[in-house]
């Protein structure tokens, strides 16, 4: 463990829940609907709306976890500018990939009522087999579901062509979960190589790319692909954080008609959220930076 990961790691939650304030929507489905409406109408910026939490281990806990994504389902309705995330280990992979899909799955035909879309959030690889194994399943009797793959992995190449014809929803990422160096990528420089590589894969294999990064350079390039490959821009979009300040390159894409989505995530309980608060202070220490700015500007 590095320095940087052993300080965050020892960081108190209720310094880490300052410090995530502008990565985390709130503690309710009212403040994570209303946030991502407030993106939409003020800035044009859609949303991906996820419940954090993750690796749940009881029936008791996955059930409340699916109320929850059914009233935020019903809470958000048939808009044009917000989609849901979730993750199987919120949705009972601890009982088996029978058991997770099928509560995915009622999800996804409830989203399906009011055209809205669901991804499926990848978490560490081990969970990528039974990810992508279940949204191959779905996919093919569901169109308004999409998942995720990590650039990180070498294993990558072979899982988008895995999803041949299904025409598929894929946010493509660098990846936050830290892998071991026989299975991935340790170079973040080199993530983002790949990263493109990917995405020009995933275009000429006839996918949706979601392409998910802050880098500008990464964005410009990807771009190029695009129109090299004559793919228009309903073919693509630019995902990042909520939080990150990247407001005037957001800005200037959706002025270029460019989909911007924003991941907004929100927790009902903050336990929930700090796995993945600490993730993004370890990815990114300059986010407790950007707080205290805020606070003294504040002040």
């Amino acid at each position: 463990m590095s320095l940087k990961e052993f300080l965050v790691m020892a960081t108190p939650s209720p310094l880490v829940k300052v410090f995530a304030s502008p990565y985390v929507a709130g503690d309710s489905i009212e403040k994570a609907v209303l946030t991502a409406k407030s993106l939409w109408e003020n800035k044009k910026l859609c949303s991906t709306v996820d419940l954090l939490g993750e690796e749940l281990e009881s029936d008791e806990e996955v059930e409340e976890t699916i109320k929850v994504y059914e009233k935020l389902i019903d809470t958000l309705g048939e808009q044009p500018y917000a989609t849901i995330s979730l993750k199987p280990s919120q949705l009972g992979s601890h009982k088996g990939i029978a058991y997770c899909e099928k509560n995915i799955e009622n999800l996804i035909v409830r989203a399906k009522k009011f055209n809205n879309m669901i991804t499926i959030d990848m978490e560490d690889h081990n969970y990528t087999d039974m990810t992508l194994e279940m949204y191959r399943n779905l996919k093919k009797k569901h169109k308004n579901v999409g998942t995720v793959l990590q650039a990180r992995l070498f294993r990558t190449e072979n899982d988008i062509m895995s999803l041949k014809g299904l025409n598929a929803h894929i946010r493509i990422c660098i990846g936050i979960y830290k892998e071991p160096p026989e299975i991935a990528l340790q170079d973040k420089t080199e993530m983002k190589k790949k990263l493109l590589k990917y995405i020009e894969l995933l275009f000429k294999e006839g996918h949706y790319p979601a392409i998910g990064t802050h880098e500008e350079w990464v964005i410009s390039e990807a771009l190029n692909i695009a129109d090299r490959l004559n793919i228009p821009k309903n073919g693509y979009e630019i995902q990042m954080l909520m939080g990150v300040p990247r407001e005037k390159l957001q800005q200037e894409l959706v002025s270029n008609g460019i989909t911007v989505r924003l991941y907004v995530p929100f927790a009902t309980k903050w336990k929930f959220a700090i796995g993945y608060c600490k993730r993004r202070l370890i990815a990114n220490p300059m986010m407790g930076v950007y707080v205290v700015k805020n606070l003294f500007k504040r002040n």
